[in-house]
């Protein structure tokens, strides 16, 4: 399979796919649909599916040390064995009911750092316009205990991805533009943000994996129908182009971490648009000829 060749590997047609994560110990893709409210599980290799309904909004999920994963709700942090009830670790932003979490990924240090913004869901699950920067990073240690990670404001958070030189790069999807941090450890807080890959016309940046040469792989949602290889140094190396409109989230895995998989959503996608393009909302498979870097997991 070359890069140019990514094809459908599960028609998932998820409202919106997220999230997505290899756990290398199952051989199993995990991932969410934030408004078709369940979690999956995908093993690629035999096209064998499992999928739980989650009731509410389910927004990112991580995975766990000793096997269980990690999950983010509408407004709570959650630990989850892949069955079984939710057990509540953390409520971020309880105080702030115009809100919700929304990215969600397993820091390097065993932490989950996870984002909010406006929330753009309405009761029927049409989508309600954002109007204002309401998003905040947050980190939540093991033991449940919440930090605010910097005093910026996102329109929607995405993207969160830890450089081998310690910065950490993030998204506001609204801006299209990605940032990059340096990591005060001593005070447990972000420094400020440096401009690190902004205004590439081709769509908006959702979430992005790492490759093992450092390079930022960055899914271009709202129509941008590619993936951007991103330098370390915030130079475009490349971009592939996918069967998709919206591509959200992507992760490498396979047994040597060199398939690079992405999910999709048909989120304000018209009825004629989705009878042109059936598979939007599906999960999708490329080898781009580089490897991935296993996930952190929690705790």
């Amino acid at each position: 399979m070359h890069e140019t060749e990514a094809s459908l590997i599960f028609d998932a047609r998820d409202v919106v796919g997220e999230s997505l994560a290899w756990d290398e110990r199952r051989e199993r893709l995990v991932w969410v649909d934030i408004i078709g409210r369940r979690i999956h599980r995908l093993d690629p290799s035999t096209g064998a599916h499992e999928s739980w309904p989650t009731g509410d909004l389910v927004t990112s999920v991580g995975l766990r040390k000793d096997g269980g994963a990690i999950v983010g709700l509408r407004k709570e942090i959650a630990l989850w064995d892949f069955g079984g009830p939710f057990r509540t670790l953390a409520a971020i932003e309880a105080d702030r009911p115009g809100t919700r979490l929304n990215e969600g990924v397993v820091a390097p240090d065993g932490s989950f750092w996870v984002g909010t913004m406006a929330n753009n869901i309405g009761p029927d699950d049409a989508p309600v316009a954002i109007t204002s920067d309401e998003g905040k990073l947050y980190r939540v240690d093991p033991n449940g205990a919440v930090t605010m990670l910097s005093e910026d404001r996102f329109g929607i958070t995405n993207t969160m991805v830890w450089l081998a030189d310690g910065r950490f790069v993030t998204a506001d999807t609204m801006k299209n533009a990605l940032y990059s941090y340096g990591w005060d450890k001593k005070a447990g807080r972000l420094g400020g943000a440096l401009p690190f890959f902004a205004g590439f016309e081709r769509g908006l940046p959702d979430g992005s994996c790492l490759d093992a040469e450092d390079y930022v792989w960055n899914c271009r949602v709202v129509g941008g129908r590619c993936l951007a290889r991103i330098a370390p140094d915030g130079r475009l190396d490349r971009i592939v182009e996918l069967p998709c409109s919206w591509p959200t989230s992507c992760a490498f895995g396979g047994t040597n971490l060199d398939t690079l998989f992405v999910t999709s959503a048909r989120f304000t996608m018209s009825a004629e648009h989705l009878d042109a393009n059936p598979h939007e909302g599906g999960l999708f498979a490329l080898r781009p000829g580089v490897r991935g870097v296993p996930a952190n997991r929690f705790g």
